[in-house]
């Protein structure tokens, strides 16, 4: 049996929302994935008359498509869609029924409006939680236009193809055969790539915000809310909405909810401050602020928006060595997700960089995948928790090199090793790699303030306890401030003083 008791209790309540008949045509040989993938069929149309199978020859096997009766849809997945990637399927059963898509009408529109032949391919791995959002996206994408077709190809099975294209990052996308882009992208993002995006005429109509807040994670989603609750002119600038959360697989210290993962908050998040009256811009990233009569704040496509208060929260990304390679190397052996990334790394030699919590987790979920972890730590002892260190040294496959300072990822076409200096000794040395991870902390998504507001040595926003700034009418909240712990619940406390800081303001002024 593929889907053990709980799934399938799940999934049958989701087949009761098909709206239509579906035809699945599957793609099996006599290899175990397609033993697997003929059983999952077996079990679903033991489920549900609206489902029939019929076996045929697709171009990859093992595959299946998800299609209308009598119409191809172009939604196939290549390997069988469970971890991650179960909601996926679910979600693909729904629409190509006839269930409608909970997204925007104006996507629908754009998606329904696009011209030409596109057929893309997401190489994923089951294990990775940045993947579903795009293969979810194409997939609707695929249903709703017929000139549209997507793959989802789980580049485990399909290792040959995923090294012969040169997938060393996940999930990697295709468009017609080129190389279309990797990382998470939502639909809203993808579209932007293929149709033009708003330009600066279409904020030139919009009345001074009360309060605007800048950034979409767990404090500007929060900061937003608690200013539409007070009835102010609220709007929200965010590149993608969940920030930094998207990029977190388990959640466990959100108080009074026992677990959680990233996306699914991030998708919280944005529907909860969607039942409020906040004008939301999305994929914009914010380049200059300034104070003139209001608070000016100007975006990379030009437009400029003004408000009476904004609220700082653009969060913080992934900290980069900074050594010659990691540029040239990054999603060609240089990666930053070993959830997402690890798979493709099997019975390979990799190495990861930092010896805090984040980097010793990686070393130890990467053993049990890879062939050999070395862990480069720049100080002289490990800074994870005891725990952590206890379970590293007893894996087999792991060495920690230790007062050791990272100077150059080498590689022609992809990387091939780490060169490194001994600290004590002064001496130069080489690994042989084909996959570097690096676990070094966050740097604040500041840079574009320059000298409008304090800032800390380390980019950080000075604020005081109303989350204010160092300008007047400008507050900051989450983990682009000088806030010691930098926690999902502690952004979201900082997000909800901010925007009473702001509200406050407003008022005495």
């Amino acid at each position: 049996m593929v889907l053990d008791g709980d799934i399938k209790a799940q999934l049958n309540q989701y087949l009761q929302l098909m709206e239509g008949d579906v035809l699945i045509k599957v793609s099996a040989a006599s290899d175990p994935v397609s033993s697997d993938m003929l059983e999952l069929m077996d079990e679903l149309v033991g489920m549900t008359s609206r489902i029939t199978v019929e076996k045929v020859e697709l171009a990859r096997t093992p595959s299946f498509s998800v299609n209308r009766v009598g119409e191809d849809t172009g939604v196939v997945f290549a390997g069988i869609p469970l971890g991650h990637e179960f909601t996926s399927f679910v979600l693909a059963l729904l629409q190509v029924s006839g269930r409608a898509p909970k997204v925007d009408q104006s996507v629908i529109d754009q998606i329904k409006g696009i011209k030409g032949e596109y057929q893309f391919e997401s190489f994923v791995s089951l294990s990775c939680h940045n993947c579903p959002d795009v293969v979810q996206a194409l997939n609707l994408m695929s249903v709703l236009n017929p000139g549209i077709t997507h793959t989802m190809i789980d580049g485990a099975v399909f290792k040959e193809e995923a090294e012969s294209r040169d997938v060393m990052a996940v999930p990697s996308v295709f468009l017609n055969g080129e190389f279309f882009g990797s990382g998470r992208m939502s639909i809203e993002e993808i579209l932007s790539k293929i149709v033009e995006a708003p330009d600066a005429s279409e904020f030139d109509n919009k009345e001074p915000f009360d309060v605007l807040v800048v950034g979409g994670g767990p404090a500007g989603a929060s900061a937003a809310i608690y200013a539409a609750r007070k009835g102010i002119r609220t709007g929200i600038v965010a590149e993608r909405f969940g920030g930094q959360v998207m990029d977190t697989v388990g959640i466990e210290n959100f108080i009074s909810v026992k677990y959680t993962e990233g996306p699914k908050l991030a998708a919280s998040l944005e529907e909860h401050v969607k039942e409020y009256n906040v004008d939301v811009m999305k994929l914009q990233r914010a380049k200059r602020l300034e104070k003139r009569d209001y608070i000016e704040l100007e975006l990379e496509n030009g437009a400029v928006l003004k408000s009476k208060t904004v609220i700082l929260s653009t969060g913080a990304r992934w900290r980069n060595v900074g050594v010659p390679g990691e540029e040239e190397f990054k999603n060609k052996g240089v990666a930053y997700c070993p959830h997402c990334d690890g798979p493709l790394f099997a019975g390979k030699n990799v190495a990861v960089i930092g010896g805090g919590n984040s980097g010793i987790e990686a070393a130890i979920d990467l053993a049990g995948i890879v062939s050999h972890v070395t862990v480069l730590e720049f100080n002289a002892e490990l800074k994870a928790d005891g725990v952590l260190q206890d379970r590293l040294y007893s894996l087999p496959n792991v060495t920690v090199l230790k007062n050791v300072q990272t100077k150059e990822f080498t590689g022609t076409d992809k990387l091939n090793g780490v060169t490194y200096i001994e600290r004590d000794t002064g001496a130069e040395k080489h690994i042989e790699l084909q996959g570097v991870f690096v676990q070094i902390g966050l740097v604040p998504n500041t840079d574009w303030l320059g000298d409008a507001v304090e800032r800390t040595r380390m980019g950080e926003i000075v604020v005081n306890n109303h989350g204010a700034t160092s300008l007047p009418g400008v507050f900051a909240a989450g983990d682009c401030t000088n806030s010691p712990y930098k926690q999902i619940i502690i952004s979201m406390g900082s997000g909800a003083n901010a925007a009473l800081g702001a509200f406050d303001y407003l008022i005495r002024n």
